[in-house]
């Protein structure tokens, strides 16, 4: 019997994620922000190249990567335009995302139609971080591709100082990992807000400016496999920690 009702459990929670990853990529917004996603790098990288000139190291890129990341070594670069014009906005627009496919839930009346007729709020919980994070994860990647056509376009050097190949790779490794980290936090926010988007957007912004200093640190240019694990680590427990504070307000609260 208890072998039938797990088997039934997740038969629910796979067609559940089945079901949120269709309306995630037929969703109009996601190929918005991934166009935007796209767009935003070579945008960056063709303009400040242009307009400075090279002049001023503070308000233009001199190199490809650094519209990936930092050197863990670099404290100059913390504050500089190259540090906040970079992959790591994505975090700001995933945030968006989230808020908009959850409340979307809400407004239309499908997150009361799903918990009346058979689903738990902690598969719905944890589906939404699994699906908002694939779709993260896709961003960093269309992020990275164009952030290889905008170097190529403006002329930017592709030579790594400081760090190689590996280091590059665990870079953009951890990023993706630590999306998990805001995910969760988007998620909960998205849940505690529930129609009110605007009030979701609020809050999730703000939780990741506070956050987003913890951005360049946890993922520099020359990250390790050290980085990676530590990203891994802080998603995996950020996603169960979180998913469950999500599971218990939508329990106590109207899903109306």
């Amino acid at each position: 019997m208890a072998v039938q009702k797990a088997s039934r459990n997740r038969h629910r929670f796979r067609t559940m994620l089945s079901v949120d990853l269709r309306r995630m990529f037929t969703m109009p917004m996601f190929y918005i922000m991934a166009g935007i996603a796209l767009a935003v790098p070579i945008l960056i990288l063709v303009m400040t190249t242009g307009v400075s000139g090279g002049e001023d190291a503070s308000m233009s890129f001199t190199s490809a990567w650094q519209i990936i990341g930092s050197l863990s070594t670099d404290s100059s670069a913390m504050m500089d335009m190259t540090s906040m014009c970079n992959i790591n906005l994505l975090y700001f627009m995933v945030a968006v995302l989230v808020c908009c496919f959850v409340a979307g839930d809400f407004q239309s009346g499908y997150a009361k139609n799903l918990f009346t007729v058979r689903s738990k709020r902690s598969e719905y919980a944890i589906s939404k971080v699994v699906v908002c994070f694939i779709a993260s994860a896709l961003f960093v990647m269309v992020f990275f591709a164009g952030a290889m056509l905008g170097a190529a376009i403006a002329g930017l050097p592709f030579t790594m100082v400081g760090f190689n190949p590996a280091n590059l790779v665990m870079c953009v490794l951890a990023k993706i990992l630590l999306m998990g980290v805001f995910v969760s936090i988007y998620v909960i926010a998205s849940v505690a807000a529930r129609h009110r988007l605007w009030l979701s957007i609020m809050i999730s912004l703000m939780a990741g400016m506070l956050m987003f200093m913890m951005i360049p640190m946890m993922t520099p240019l020359d990250a390790t496999v050290l980085h990676g694990i530590l990203c891994l680590a802080g998603s995996v427990l950020f996603s169960i920690g979180l998913s469950c504070a999500s599971t218990m307000i939508l329990r106590k609260a109207s899903v109306v």
